[in-house]
């Protein structure tokens, strides 16, 4: 008998028992469903973390200094010379205050505040919606003007443009020279949106805001961050006396180790998923087994007429396969229906179906079809047609 035949046959026999063969399909539909939905989230994560840091560059170096007292400070003057160097871009230090209360007419909020200078903006990837960013000029007069985070704007100016108007900063005016694009939330959770920045002098002298503690260092390319850190490691190691007193972050170093855990955890929920159908393997196996038992005769009938013990066998695994083999497609369908979907259901996070990996879920849940259906099918072709033929 022709595999298109069987193929017919074992359809006719799937539409005969509806019922029975959803039920029979769930463990592999749920299965394939699982595999192709979580793997499209894991895609689509690894895709945002990978954004972010491109957004923020992955050739960025943050230096941290650890402790509180001037021992243990950066100095500005000693960095900045650092970009005499091949290795380093640009750089920009940093001092910040959270939870600045911030002021203007009948409006008052907290956000957090940013003293740093010129270079920050072209580090940190933001663009300049309204007036200008700071400059030289404004760090070297330390003047009092204040550039505005996109919700920051928004939340005291509304749809009026903030440039030239004066806020007040913890107490003291600034004038407002800039207001940063939108730009969202980085790695770690905050935002150049909801922030205000100043000249560092400026932050320092009115805010008391004491030594940099924080640096961000960006290399002309992501080769050259290596040799960025090692520079900046030796010359820490050697100003502070110790290797203990300070704390390199590598943006690309980061961002391998991220996608990584991702892909990690991805593979563990895949495999977990693969259990569902392995069950449904189980459920198919038990099926055929029911089948084989109501199918006696017939197997004894088909036998007496010539039908070998091949024929039997591929019969019936046949029929397991198709089984299978439409649960997997139907999962296939439900699980892109759902990594579809998502991103409407949750606009944070977004998926990316892996064209590969559906083919590869709907290729097992069709070998688990094969596997399991192997012994009901043996069974069956083992039968002697007169014990068949005498099975009421």
């Amino acid at each position: 008998m022709k595999i298109i035949e069987l193929i017919f046959m074992a359809l006719r026999t799937v539409v005969a028992n509806p019922m029975r063969t959803m039920l029979t399909m769930l463990g592999v539909i749920i299965g394939v469903g699982s595999v192709v939905t979580l793997v499209a989230l894991g895609n689509g994560t690894s895709q945002q973390i990978a954004k972010q840091y491109e957004d923020l560059g992955t050739n960025l170096l943050v230096v941290s200094a650890n402790g509180s007292g001037r021992g243990t400070s950066l100095d500005y003057d000693e960095l900045m010379k650092f970009e005499g160097f091949p290795e380093f871009s640009t750089i920009a230090p940093t001092v910040t205050q959270a939870n600045t209360n911030l002021k203007y007419d009948r409006t008052q909020a907290s956000y957090s505040l940013i003293g740093t200078n010129d270079r920050y903006m072209e580090i940190t990837k933001s663009t300049i919606a309204k007036g200008r960013f700071l400059s030289e000029v404004d760090l070297e007069f330390r003047n009092n003007v204040v550039v505005l985070g996109s919700e920051v704007a928004k939340k005291f100016f509304g749809l009026l443009d903030p440039v030239g108007e004066e806020l007040n900063v913890n107490g003291v005016v600034f004038t407002v020279i800039g207001v940063l694009n939108a730009k969202g939330s980085n790695l770690t959770g905050t935002s150049v949106d909801s922030t205000v920045i100043v000249p560092l002098e400026t932050a320092r002298r009115a805010f008391k805001l004491g030594f940099i503690r924080t640096t961000y260092i960006e290399a002309p390319t992501k080769e050259d961050i290596y040799k960025a850190q090692e520079t900046m490691t030796s010359y820490l190691t050697y100003k502070f006396k110790s290797t203990t007193a300070f704390t390199l972050t590598n943006q690309d170093e980061l961002l391998t180790a991220k996608t990584a855990a991702t892909s990690t955890l991805t593979n563990q929920l895949v495999a977990v998923a693969c259990i569902s159908l392995l069950v449904g393997g189980i459920g198919i196996m038990n099926i055929m087994m029911v089948t084989v038992s109501e199918r006696t005769r017939e197997i004894g009938i088909r036998k007496s007429i010539g039908a070998k013990r091949r024929n039997i066998l591929f019969q019936f695994l046949v029929e397991a396969t198709v089984i299978s083999g439409l649960g997997g497609l139907i999962g296939l369908l439900v699980g892109i229906g759902f990594a579809l979907a998502w991103p409407h259901f949750s606009p944070s996070q977004t998926t990316s179906i892996s064209l590969d990996i559906s083919v590869y879920a709907f290729i097992f849940s069709v070998l688990v079809g094969i596997v399991f259906g192997l012994y009901p099918a043996n069974k069956a072709s083992r039968l002697r047609p007169i014990d068949a033929l005498r099975f009421d």
